[in-house]
């Protein structure tokens, strides 16, 4: 075998990781049974899944399977976002939308320089070396599963490939979990065409002006939408309306 290949194997493990997670019938979300399926697959100390909202700086979901080493209860988010700036990784991922080919720490860095930064000391520590596979994401999120070595060992090409193959699939398990579990909402035809011209960018002033109505009437229909969604902010009623107004899908 190659440096470059996958066993057969490898694929029927996926096949099945995969099968797992679309029968999974759990509360959470995405399906636990795709993270654990992962972290079989991928020889790791601490398999993970985060979903980042950057602009409020919240973490919408969060997960994390453990197979060795002591990480304790903290996730140390005050100390993440202090210090994110220093992670190569992070910088990228902010504009990328998802697009960012597998990666890991080592790819950027040097072990030595890894544990000299303020961001492993505060943050990451013990972790050395991460293995990244972000999944497509609206502009100012970050979704990610992630596979954690307390040790300077690279993951092989082997495991690379593995991730790139299945991200595809990864993130079609992410949008049919997020469809059963969107609850149907009940909203007029101009409710819509307010909401989907939000989604498009526009601002109240420019919706009016489309519409040819008062810009009062627009922030009706808006405050409307709201209550019915139980929502509070434009952005939050974009991903319970559009689960996935991703970028480049």
């Amino acid at each position: 075998m190659s440096r470059h290949s996958i066993t057969t194997h490898d694929l029927r493990t996926m096949f099945d990781v995969l099968d797992e997670a679309r029968h999974d019938d759990g509360d959470e979300f995405p399906p636990r049974s795709l993270l654990s399926g992962l972290g079989r697959l991928i020889p790791c100390d601490l398999a993970g899944f985060d979903e980042v909202d950057n602009p409020t700086r919240r973490y919408l979901h969060l997960q994390e399977e453990l197979y060795a080493g002591d990480y304790g209860d903290d996730p140390h988010v005050e100390a993440y976002w202090r210090w994110r700036h220093q992670h190569p990784h992070c910088r990228l991922a902010d504009q990328a939308c998802g697009r960012l080919p597998v990666a890991q720490n080592l790819d950027y860095q040097s072990a030595r320089e890894i544990r000299n930064q303020a961001f492993y000391t505060e943050y990451l520590k013990p972790v050395v070396n991460t293995l990244f596979v972000m999944l497509p994401s609206a502009p100012g999120r970050i979704r990610t599963y992630n596979f954690s070595r307390e040790t300077s060992r690279r993951f092989s090409e082997r495991d690379r490939l593995v991730l790139e193959l299945l991200r595809p699939h990864l993130y079609a398990v992410y949008r049919e979990a997020a469809l059963r579990r969107q609850a149907p909402v009940r909203l007029t035809v101009r409710e819509l065409d307010v909401m989907r011209a939000v989604a498009d960018g526009l601002g109240t002033e420019a919706i009016a002006r489309q519409f040819v109505v008062a810009p009062s009437t627009i922030r009706k229909h808006l405050e409307n939408t709201f209550r019915k969604l139980g929502v509070s902010s434009r952005t939050a009623a974009l991903a319970r309306l559009f689960p996935e107004p991703e970028a480049g899908t």
